[in-house]
């Protein structure tokens, strides 16, 4: 059991090759949805928009090789429907939890100067309710900047694990 636990975890594993350009690839498309979504509404001043835009950018290039690896661990050996509801779940999880936990870091770095020293028990309860709510003003504001050209990336990452699992 053991034995075939690993060579299915092995099997996941998308070559390097593939986790990195793919993960260019992501947080390009990921990166632009942000950026095209701020220049719309022409949000705030430039550097923030380039501010978000590679925050955007950089949690989409943390979540494509994590979104792959799960991706291809739930599909492996099954029909190409699995494979495509696995990589538009996980790849939208990986994105949403990778880059919602870059904001909540840049938002932590803000409030830092009011908690308490590090590793304290104050700090811990700071550090967690300050993540908490930047997690949550992620989900509530942060979100839509992936409509419409972000959900289109998804589907077409989507569909092409599908066509690779086949």
């Amino acid at each position: 059991m053991r034995y075939s636990a690993l060579r299915r975890l092995r099997r996941a594993l998308p070559s390097l090759r593939t986790a990195f350009a793919g993960a260019l690839l992501w947080a390009t498309a990921m990166g632009a949805s942000a950026l095209l979504n701020l220049l719309q509404y022409d949000w705030e001043t430039p550097a923030k928009i380039r501010f978000v835009s590679l925050l955007y950018a950089a949690g989409g290039a943390l979540a494509f090789p994590i979104g792959l690896f799960l991706a291809r661990l739930v599909s492996l050996g099954r029909h190409w429907e699995i494979a495509l509801a696995a990589a538009f779940v996980c790849f939208l999880a990986a994105t949403i939890a990778f880059t919602g936990g870059l904001f909540g870091l840049q938002y932590r770095s803000y409030y830092v100067q009011w908690h308490a020293p590090a590793l304290t028990i104050t700090w811990v309860f700071q550090f967690v309710f300050t993540m908490l709510t930047a997690l949550y003003q992620f989900v509530v504001l942060g979100i839509r900047l992936y409509f419409p050209l972000g959900f289109i990336a998804l589907a077409v990452a989507s569909v092409w694990l599908a066509r690779q699992q086949r």
